[in-house]
């Protein structure tokens, strides 16, 4: 963890900004938390423990800076909430997620794959990709077990 945040301070100062101690408390939760899609109200009340003379309006503006210069991506799953996802170190692009419709939870897939897409429409449409996101909807394997399970269950009582 602290090689990334001595590598997210370097980000910082290279584009002329500081690691201010409200900055790097809120680096800390977003690396603790790598592995969540923290709301920026998650993300306060997260890092309120560890400085708790924080405000919203400072976490807001951090998670905004990070987000602009790409060291966090600022996503949202259509539930109308923004999210922030640290970006991997060294990742050309935002990685892929699957949120389930039904629990909520959200995978992600680190592969990139989409750059047959990404050539294709850099040339046929002559458009120069700077970054790409995708989401599939769908509904999780616990899920799927769960309704299987139920199924059975029913078919089981019902053939009784």
């Amino acid at each position: 963890m602290k090689a990334r945040m001595d590598q997210i301070k370097n980000e910082l100062h290279t584009q002329s900004y500081k690691l201010t101690p409200q900055r790097e408390a809120t680096v800390e939760v977003l690396l603790e938390n790598e592995e969540d899609h923290l709301s920026a109200e998650d993300v306060y009340l997260l890092v309120k423990e560890k400085a708790p003379e924080i405000g919203l309006a400072t976490v807001y503006r951090t998670l905004e800076l990070l987000n602009d210069l790409e060291i966090v991506d600022k996503i949202n799953f259509g539930d109308g909430v923004s999210r922030y996802d640290l970006r991997k170190e060294g990742a050309n692009h935002s990685h892929h997620h699957l949120v389930c419709i039904q629990c909520g939870s959200v995978s992600e897939i680190e592969e990139d794959l989409l750059g047959d897409v990404e050539r294709i429409v850099e040339e046929e449409w002559i458009f120069k990709i700077k970054d790409h996101r995708l989401t599939f909807h769908g509904v999780c394997s616990r899920c799927q077990a769960e309704q299987e399970t139920a199924v059975g269950s029913l078919s089981f009582k019902a053939a009784r």
